[in-house]
């Protein structure tokens, strides 16, 4: 449950990330539970400081077990996975890194299995080294980005864990009641549900 609002929590405090649309506990597939969220308004572009806040929501889920009980578990494998592939994307496709903007897509084999990383690759040792402390560093700054939004607030952490441990569902309209402290409201409820689409989970 902790996961799950830390994801939601993250996104919420940072004004890159996109709205929660709906969190839950309850398991789909093999996921123990997941938070949906939706764009604002669609785009075929992403922007360095939004990569870096879908990053830090990414991490959220672990941040927060790590936070609540001193250590993560499995659950945020998925989570890892998604914030690796951003920031490796950042790096070697869209130039989003401190190696400036060069494209090495093309030589992706090279960094995840190395089984290529031959002369023939044209790509040197060191600049595969500074590439993967590049993701390393994205990540790392993710995480703490993650942290410290979870530390600051982690009174509503606990009572958003609560509440759906009692909901065990929340929309966008309860969650976004809970975090303004406010009264749900269920014409905004029912205009969000109007307006909604599929959405990626985490």
């Amino acid at each position: 449950t902790y996961h799950e609002a830390g994801h939601a929590l993250v996104a919420y405090y940072i004004p890159e990330c996109e709205k929660v649309q709906e969190i839950t506990t309850i398991p789909r597939g093999m996921a123990g539970g997941y938070t949906k969220w939706l764009p604002d308004e669609k785009t075929n572009y992403m922007s360095s400081n939004r990569l870096r806040a879908h990053i830090a929501m990414s991490m959220g889920g672990m941040c927060a077990e790590q936070l609540v009980y001193g250590d993560v578990t499995t659950g945020g494998t998925s989570d890892i996975k998604n914030a690796t592939s951003l920031a490796r994307s950042m790096v070697t496709e869209y130039g989003m890194s401190e190696l400036g903007p060069i494209y090495l897509s093309g030589e992706r084999e090279v960094f995840l299995g190395r089984q290529f990383a031959q002369p023939s690759s044209g790509l040197s040792e060191k600049l595969m080294s500074d590439v993967d402390d590049e993701v390393r560093r994205l990540i790392t700054e993710g995480k703490q980005r993650a942290t410290e939004i979870l530390e600051q607030h982690r009174d509503k952490l606990d009572g958003l864990v609560k509440l759906l441990m009692e909901k065990e569902k929340l929309d966008r309209e309860a969650f976004e009641a809970f975090m303004e402290d406010r009264e749900y409201d269920p014409a905004k409820a029912e205009a969000y549900r109007f307006f909604k689409q599929e959405a990626p989970g985490t």
